[in-house]
């Protein structure tokens, strides 16, 4: 399946994107694409070490009569979401990305395709092993866990780089040119319950949402699209003088919009006819709401087992409640750059069984006072529930500077080679930048990368044409890093 890809121009791009991709490399699970790079770095005999928390730094001299110029630090994580359909039959941590083309697209048969930031990785790759590319000295900076803490970034201790200048290939639209970014902050809201037998006379229904698009929960939070655990909440909020809950499990990723939600619920057998007219009734608006950015969107309540526990109605009206109050979405727009969200969270993961209650949710903002203000006003609602709130892995957002050298140089370049001029913006996703800026404060950064849409879900795909014109960009760049002052 992966034949054709292998064929795509520019070949070395491709065929280092399909050897990354036989590789397991999930978040938290870097060990074989460490090690899988390692070996890559030692082959071409360039320098290769690993610090303390996994990153791999390779280091390449400069090309024949580029030794004037200033080093480049060129960076991008290894680690991917794992995402995949319910009906996919397969195993991240054994088998490698199975990716076809589709109308001038690569994609993956059910799953996250890896192109975030497997294609940046790629490149960097391809400039590592090439024999005729013009390029300045090089330290290669491939970091681990991007998409689930920033650990790698927040790991790398000052002194293992040189260069004056960072190249992150991690962003997702080719005419754009990032010089900012969101942080984040992971909010884990837990509890405890009591079951009770399920009350007698009772039916068993299970409830799904799914075929939502899902998508980033920075990039994407903007558009509007269905969360399911906030669908399946107002199901069961609007239908909870008939239901017990037995069990909720929706959503999957803090960093990805969750897509689907399932629950188990008992209803009395007195009540069903007007629980399912109730319930129908509710579906139908909740398509018509999203009928234009979530066309696909399938609800289905169907009888089932009766469960034999329940939650106390205590626990499901408070669960319930926090749910619905908690806010999901975008929270605040951005004052200093137009149509850009500075704050936002998304409510990823809900799960209930067993009498245990977990809520993960991943707050964003490129202003950290707002961060923790919606991260405050989150942990205040649910603590009022009772419930224990615990907030973890803040990291900084990336401050745009408008002044940055290397900004002109992408500017120039991508006006010369593409006579039109990029966007100049910042975006509401977690770039490594602003973290690797704390223990190298001095060095100027810039982030672009090849078109790459629906990202975190199994609808990602990356562009061919695009990942053409971002290498010729990559290429022009590296060719015009100015002089050492």
């Amino acid at each position: 399946m992966n034949k054709e890809i292998r064929e795509l121009e520019p070949k070395a791009l491709w065929n280092n994107f399909a050897d990354l991709n036989a590789v397991p490399r999930g978040s938290k699970k870097e060990e074989k694409v460490i090690q899988f790079m390692v070996d890559f770095g030692k082959k071409l005999n360039l320098e290769t070490v690993v610090d303390s928390v996994g990153n791999v730094i390779i280091k390449k001299p400069a090309s024949k009569g580029m030794e004037d110029r200033k080093p480049v630090v060129m960076q991008g994580h290894l680690d991917m979401v794992h995402q995949k359909n319910s009906d996919t039959n397969f195993d991240f941590d054994s088998e490698g990305i199975k990716m076809k083309i589709e109308d001038g697209w690569v994609r993956a048969d059910g799953t996250t395709l890896g192109a975030d930031n497997g294609l940046g990785v790629a490149a960097i790759m391809s400039i590592l092993e090439s024999d005729d590319v013009k390029h300045p000295p090089l330290e290669a900076l491939f970091t681990i866990d991007e998409e689930t803490g920033m650990t790698g970034a927040k790991g790398l201790q000052a002194g293992y780089l040189d260069g004056e200048i960072l190249l992150n290939l991690d962003t997702e639209e080719d005419d754009e040119i990032d010089i900012g970014c969101a942080g984040g902050i992971d909010i884990t809201v837990k509890n405890v319950y009591h079951e009770v037998n399920t009350p007698i006379n009772s039916a068993g229904f299970s409830i799904s949402v799914t075929g939502l698009n899902g998508g980033h929960s920075g990039m994407d939070i903007h558009k509007g699209l269905g969360n399911a655990n906030k669908i399946m909440n107002r199901l069961l909020y609007e239908s909870q003088d008939f239901i017990r809950i037995s069990e909720i499990n929706g959503g999957s990723l803090r960093n990805a919009i969750p897509r689907e939600s399932f629950a188990i619920i008992s209803v009395y057998n007195a009540k069903k006819d007007t629980f399912l007219k109730r319930i129908n009734k509710i579906i139908t608006e909740i398509k018509e709401e999203l009928k234009t950015i979530d066309p696909n969107l399938d609800i289905l309540v169907t009888e089932t087992d009766t469960p034999k526990k329940v939650m106390t109605t205590i626990s499901q009206i408070t669960l319930l409640n926090a749910i619905y109050a908690a806010h999901n979405g975008v929270y605040r727009m951005s004052n200093d750059m137009e149509d850009l969200v500075e704050t936002s969270n998304n409510i990823a993961r809900v799960v209930v069984k067993d009498e245990e209650i977990t809520i993960l949710c991943l707050t964003r903002s490129s202003v950290e006072t707002s961060k923790f203000d919606l991260a405050n006003a989150l942990k205040a609602t649910f603590e009022l529930g009772g419930y224990q709130v615990t907030l973890s892995g803040s990291y900084p957002g990336w401050k745009p500077n408008v002044n940055s050298a290397i900004l002109n140089v992408l500017t120039e370049t991508y006006e010369q080679l593409f006579d039109s001029k990029a966007a100049v913006v910042a975006c509401h996703a977690g770039l490594e930048c602003g973290i690797l800026g704390t223990n190298y404060p001095d060095m100027d950064m810039i982030s672009f990368g090849p078109t790459i849409q629906g990202a975190h879900s199994p609808d990602e795909k990356a562009n061919i044409e695009s990942a053409q014109k971002f290498w010729k960009y990559l290429l022009k760049i590296l060719e015009n890093i100015p002089t050492k002052d």
